[in-house]
């Protein structure tokens, strides 16, 4: 009898880098271990990495992820905490780094494409990684309508404001405004009211990715509202459409058997 081909592994090992990329966030732990980091495994320009090596907390990260997006890069980025939650980070273990970036396992992540219309006229483009979200401005309510595809699917949302996540953004202001955590694999895109008055039950949809959402702000001269993808904030706007953009992506790595997708099935089972 022949014997089966040998399977490849899952996770192909990847190359020891050569070449590493340290980018730190403006805070005191972060730069005294990019000092030690650096000075230790040397630091070109994230142009020329291999890897690129993130220090800091989740916020700083997706900072560093849209930096790798506006330059078109194909570099893979590592995260090392050095913040609080650290839900897209590793641990801060500076031995062996170049052996443990070759265990490595990939997560590859697409962005959300923002295209919002402000008051004046001007037309905003962003991408955001984690979430679009929109926010009344003042003490008055939000008054959006909602458009799916082209289609009303809600004339009136009276609200605090809504949101569409990523998958991997669904476990962050997603899950805080009690959205449905995604996993990876999904295909799938939380749309989720935040703090909804009228509908007052209504609790959000899930999309296809391909979906195209469009918000329009009803009574916005009265009832201002804000869009925000990630963390670039756009006022007064009177329309926000949002895309998945699968022409562009992103690859995070992280330590073997703590996968993103582990992390977001976990999520889902914690206190």
């Amino acid at each position: 009898m022949n014997a089966l081909p040998a399977q490849p592994p899952a996770h192909p090992a990847r190359v020891c880098p050569q070449r590493i990329a340290f980018m730190a966030a403006p805070t005191e732990g972060a730069r005294h271990e990019f000092d030690r980091l650096a000075h230790r495994y040397g630091n070109v320009h994230p142009g020329e990495a291999d890897i690129i090596v993130c220090l800091g907390g989740d916020g700083f990260m997706l900072e560093t992820l849209r930096v790798v997006l506006e330059m078109e890069l194909d570099t893979p980025v590592y995260g090392m905490n050095c913040g609080s939650v650290g839900f897209l980070m590793n641990p801060m273990l500076e031995d062996d780094l170049p052996a443990r970036l070759a265990t490595t396992q990939a997560a590859e992540l697409h962005p959300l494409r923002m295209k919002a219309v402000a008051t004046s006229g001007e037309v905003f483009h962003a991408l955001a990684l984690n979430d679009v979200f929109l926010f009344r401005q003042t003490r008055q309510a939000a008054k959006l309508r909602v458009d799916v595809d082209g289609m009303v699917r809600m004339p009136e949302l009276v609200c605090d404001g809504a949101l569409v996540s990523t998958p991997a953004g669904s476990t962050a202001y997603n899950l805080s405004a009690h959205g449905p955590i995604v996993p990876l694999s999904g295909n799938l895109l939380p749309l989720t009211p935040i703090c909804p008055f009228r509908p007052r039950r209504w609790r959000g949809a899930l999309l296809p990715s391909t979906a195209h959402v469009r918000f329009t702000i009803l009574e916005h001269e009265k009832r201002p509202v804000a869009a925000v993808a990630d963390s670039l904030e756009i006022r007064d706007v009177v329309s926000v459409d949002i895309k998945e953009d699968r022409t562009r992506h992103v690859t995070v790595l992280f330590d073997p058997g703590q996968t993103l997708s582990e992390r977001i099935i976990a999520e889902q089972f914690s206190a």
